[in-house]
């Protein structure tokens, strides 16, 4: 993989029956140390000055992303583990909860997928249940898949 990466990340929550989805096509960078996955982004918020740096690694049996700026957080999935962190946004902070049900990487010489299904709690209450895909290709290597 090369150091010049698009990422796509899809993400799918359920609330109360309801549905909501977003999606983010972007360049990264890309790194592998100690045997695990490093993209590096940034992030702007429509209407916000400022952006926030994020770093996603991903292990064998987990996916952590940390984002620095605008919003601050540390969020860690691994498959039956709860992880709390807050979540600092311009409006306030977030307490939250992430119980990780299922983590899939699925890695080639040409891309990397993620697949993460968790439940999102805040305040210890049951949120929402989230799943989130991450596709990491080769920016010479073109578009990207995107779910429609």
């Amino acid at each position: 993989m090369t150091k010049e990466i698009l990422l796509s990340i899809s993400g799918l929550h359920f609330v109360d029956g309801e549905d909501g989805s977003v999606e983010v096509v972007t360049a990264g960078d890309y790194y592998n140390r100690g045997g695990k996955h490093y993209i590096l982004y940034d992030e702007v918020v429509e209407g916000m000055s400022g952006h926030t740096s994020n770093v996603i690694k991903i292990g064998e049996n987990s996916l952590e992303i940390t984002k620095k700026g605008l919003m601050n957080t540390r969020m860690v999935l691994e498959k039956g583990k709860r992880h709390r962190t807050v979540y600092q946004t311009p409006f306030g902070n977030i307490e939250i909860g992430l119980i990780g049900q299922e983590l899939q990487v699925t890695e080639t010489e040409e891309k990397i997928d993620v697949r993460a299904e968790y439940v999102l709690e805040i305040n210890e209450e049951n949120l929402s249940e989230c799943t989130i895909e991450m596709n990491i290709k080769p920016r010479e290597a073109g578009s990207l898949n995107l779910q429609g």
